[in-house]
């Protein structure tokens, strides 16, 4: 019995909270379209832009979810209270904390999803979509297609004239320092890439070499060099923190804290993900506990009015603090979970309340 009551709730909240999200995904789906009709030009045309933001849809999908499945869970969960279901199940034997265990299994089950979707769908498709843009608002055939950009690789400072997504850099030039922060090396090469086993193909290559003894230049038609920065890392570092998946951002990270270089921006997103995805848990079960006071007796619009105005707060009130600790260069990981420990903290106590 208990797990045909397991699979009721898990249908009812899943069929709910499928419905929420189709609905918000066309709202934002819609506005993110609208958006882009002012940066039309070129290439970059009208199918361009439908393609642009149906390709975004999964990383909205992941942004929202929490939301959804608020909103979903209190629709679905009330229209049973609101039929005397639950009230049924308590009579039968059923515990409040099993009832909640129940829900809590459905909001494991949407985690799960929404971790799915956040690593593997969204982030490529996300920056994909990025990529076909820029692509199509410059055009293939211009060949300084990409952006100048600045690596740091250990003691060596590299700047890249151009950056694409075929690694193709054009020029590069080379900054070598020693230990104590003196100049050792200037290079120039006229044309550089990163070939398919990471090595660095650097042509007419020209290098100032600044010894004890005077300055030697030694000129190389092709040279090979070793670099930690591979394609992986440069790719992640013209990538947009949205656009990088749980992996690819602790990569980073990785690389940024060993050459001493600033990865607030990156660590802020990897554990706002990381909250955003955990929140996803906590919805149902928060749902549960309104559905057991005033909800039960409301009707839908009541619910799916507390449903936007609760996802709503907790949406506006992690990105305040998100963007808040990035200017205030407050912890990261603190700030990004304050939000969903406050909901637990509520769901917790809410559910304690319950006789």
């Amino acid at each position: 019995m208990t797990s045909i009551l397991s699979q009721y709730l898990m249908r009812t909240i899943f069929m709910s909270s499928a419905l929420v999200l189709v609905i918000l995904l066309a709202l934002a789906g819609l506005f993110e379209f609208i958006a882009e009709l002012d940066d039309i030009q070129n290439g970059y045309q009208t199918p361009q832009a439908i393609l642009f933001s149906a390709l975004r849809l999964p990383n909205l999908a992941f942004e929202l979810m929490p939301i959804a499945v608020l909103i979903g869970s209190l629709l679905g969960l009330g229209a049973l209270a609101a039929n005397s279901e639950i009230i049924v199940m308590r009579s039968a034997g059923l515990s409040v904390r099993r009832l909640a265990a129940m829900v809590g299994l459905s909001g494991f089950v949407l985690l799960v999803f929404a971790a799915l979707l956040g690593e593997f769908i969204g982030p490529p498709l996300d920056f994909y979509a990025r990529d076909m843009r820029n692509t199509a608002r410059h055009g293939q055939e211009d060949e300084r297609l990409g952006n100048a950009t600045w690596v740091k690789d250990g003691n060596s400072y590299l700047h890249l004239e151009r950056v694409n997504s075929e690694f193709e850099f054009g020029s590069i030039y080379l900054y070598r320092f020693n230990d104590e922060g003196e100049l050792e090396s200037i290079a120039q090469a006229e044309n550089s890439g990163i070939g398919d086993d990471d090595q660095w193909l650097l042509e007419n290559l020209r290098e100032t070499r600044f010894e004890n003894d005077g300055v030697q230049v030694v000129e190389t038609s092709v040279a090979v060099r070793d670099f930690e920065v591979n394609a992986e890392l440069l790719g992640n570092a013209l990538a947009k923190p949205l656009s990088l998946s749980l992996r690819g951002l602790m990569t980073y990270i990785d690389y940024l804290e060993r050459n001493a270089l600033d990865a607030g921006q990156y660590t802020s997103e990897l554990w706002y993900r990381v909250s955003r995805t955990f929140s996803v848990l906590i919805m149902p079960v928060l749902a549960l506990a309104f559905v057991f006071g005033s909800l039960r007796s409301g009707g839908t619009g009541g619910r799916l009015m507390i449903g936007v105005v609760i996802g709503l707060g907790y949406y506006l009130g992690s990105e305040m603090l998100a963007n808040s600790g990035q200017v205030f260069n407050l912890n990261p990981a603190l700030i990004a979970w304050f939000p969903p420990l406050v909901l637990l903290a509520v769901t917790i106590v809410a559910l304690a309340r319950i006789r």
